[in-house]
């Protein structure tokens, strides 16, 4: 595996508060699931019947619901390799350009990429303010801002291990085979 839950402690020095598993302001109290991944261990939140996070770490309490089951089922489809559209009801909190920025990325297909450029051409604003909404986006990996790049490079992530979980998610997309088995 490429990724380790034991770095948890450096992540937390690391990463601000609300990007790395840390719960966010209202979710602590919200149904939550967690699993584990080659992109870390995530926890799934939900409200009112609909998914509004996914976190890096594994959150304090469990609480199973039909819909968790369902994300948390449809997230290791996904790592698998045999899942390449999650279909789930999803209601992320931000205003409503950010909304636009996340309907633009869930229009990015499965193993394709946008520029930052791109994806405000579509949703307006600039780069930059793609770039921020994208680090703002509360559900990663269903709401893809991985395939997001700079024009010249990777771009940034902000969740997880930074990059190198970017680099994770890229490099599921491109393979035909799943990404667990590549190393057995």
């Amino acid at each position: 595996m490429l990724l380790h839950s034991s770095r948890r402690a450096l992540d937390s020095r690391r990463c601000p508060a609300l990007r790395c598993g840390a719960a966010k302001p209202g979710t602590a109290n919200l149904p939550q699931l967690s699993l584990h991944t080659p992109a870390g261990d995530l926890s799934i939140a939900e409200e009112d019947g609909a998914i509004v996070s996914i976190e890096w770490g594994w959150g304090s309490r469990q609480e199973e619901t039909r819909l968790l089951r369902r994300a948390r089922a449809q997230l290791h489809a996904y790592f698998d390799g045999t899942l390449r559209a999650f279909d789930l009801p999803l209601a992320p909190a931000g205003t409503p350009y950010q909304q636009r920025v996340w309907q633009a990325l869930r229009a990015i297909p499965y193993g394709e990429t946008r520029s930052y450029i791109d994806i405000a051409r579509v949703a307006g604003g600039s780069a930059r303010s793609v770039g921020q909404a994208n680090g703002r986006n509360p559900i990663p990996i269903i709401i893809p801002c991985h395939r997001v790049l700079a024009a010249s490079h990777i771009g940034g992530y902000s969740g997880g291990e930074g990059l190198a979980t970017k680099r994770v998610l890229l490099a599921l997309e491109a393979s035909p085979t799943p990404l667990h088995s590549a190393a057995a």
